[in-house]
């Protein structure tokens, strides 16, 4: 069986400094807010090109706390509106609603998945107060339009890049240095993927980093002295230390996806099988490759039966789940469709010329 994702074989890529750094950890007697915290947080916002990264427990908290630090700086407060894809998977949603914000659904282009600009004006109202784009499967959303929009109408745009590290536009800009923040995932199947859950906010706003650095500890800015009524939700020492491990060949392995990438989008001819529509091929950074076909389950079973393992990111949308269930009887028509018909195929640093052989070739003869 082709895996979707080998993650044993990504992880054994990095085995020794792996090791090396969970030694180093574990003999450091220092496991919570140290100096591997500090390392990490400085090279991924450099990384970033970002003043600050502040790392979190995952990346729901990061978007979580990014919109309650606004609320306590007085920027937004509980029944503003936020504009989100109605596409997206439910954790840009959830941030929202944990807020005591209202999620208004925007659809997305359906040629690249994203947030479609043109459509976000007819959604904005006296209570929008954000917008917040997911660059999903790893190609940045439109954001010199998003941005224009933004500034005419006064708004704060938190970028979702849990699925984007690295993504950059034609000038070489990265993702989570566009927004006023942005909230990133290392859950382990990202490309930057840590050996457990985690996350980080980028920013360039002093104020905001300062106001999050607190909430993350139980509202705390000097021990035992609490200005906010705060959560814990820190990185710790382990995990950051991994991560740096993993960080310096994260561009390395992008490029290897992106080789893959290329084969599929030149080789691949079944015309039943709709190809995701690239904007610059050397920015995006393939966390997934998705495919849309009509006949998505029986396309499923015949890769399946071709020893070729497929995950369906993401079955239901949004507004249908039960946890949405004032939203059940809405009609988001463009990602309804997309919800029915997309299927990702296999793609990672690890795969062999053999298997994206073996892949493109029997997607070509499926009829």
């Amino acid at each position: 069986m082709i895996k979707f994702l080998d993650l044993y074989q990504i992880n054994q890529m990095h085995k020794t400094q792996l090791i090396e750094a969970f030694e180093r950890v574990l003999d450091s007697g220092w496991y919570i807010m140290g100096s591997e915290l500090k390392k990490f947080e400085n090279e991924f916002a450099s990384y970033c090109d970002t003043k600050y990264c502040i790392g979190v427990a995952n990346g729901l908290d990061a978007l979580i706390l990014i919109i309650r630090a606004y609320k306590e700086l007085g920027v937004f407060k509980e029944g503003d509106e936020i504009i989100v894809p109605s596409n997206t998977y439910i954790a840009s949603i959830l941030a929202i609603s944990a807020n005591n914000l209202v999620p208004v659904l925007v659809e997305p282009e359906i040629s690249t998945y994203n947030l479609d600009a043109a459509k976000i004006q007819a959604a904005i109202t006296t209570k929008t107060v954000a917008i917040l784009p997911v660059h999903l499967y790893g190609q940045l959303c439109e954001m010199d339009k998003l941005l224009s929009i933004a500034k005419q109408h006064n708004l704060k745009v938190i970028e979702d890049c849990a699925q984007s590290h690295g993504a950059t536009d034609s000038s070489g800009k990265r993702a989570g240095n566009f927004g006023d923040a942005a909230g990133f995932s290392f859950y382990p199947g990202k490309n930057l993927g840590a050996l457990g859950d985690a996350g980080a906010i980028t920013t360039n706003d002093d104020v905001l980093a300062e106001t999050i650095k607190a909430l993350l500890n139980y509202g705390s800015h000097i021990k035992y002295q609490n200005k906010f009524k705060g959560i814990n939700s820190r990185l710790d020492e382990l995990q950051a230390a991994l991560l740096s491990v993993k960080l310096k060949t994260l561009d390395q392995e992008t490029e290897v996806k992106r080789e893959i990438a290329s084969r599929y989008l030149t080789e691949i001819k079944n015309p039943k099988v709709i190809l995701p529509d690239v904007k610059l091929q050397e920015a995006h950074v393939w966390h997934l490759f998705v495919v849309r076909v009509q006949q998505r389950d029986d396309f499923q079973r015949y890769l399946t039966e071709k020893q070729i393992q497929t995950v369906i990111h993401y079955p239901i949308p949004p507004h249908k789940q039960e946890a949405y269930k004032e939203w059940n009887n809405l009609t988001y028509p463009i990602s309804e469709k997309i919800h029915n018909e997309v299927l990702s195929l296999p793609i990672s640093a690890v795969m062999t010329t053999s298997e994206v052989d073996a892949i493109i070739g029997a997607i070509n003869k499926w009829y």
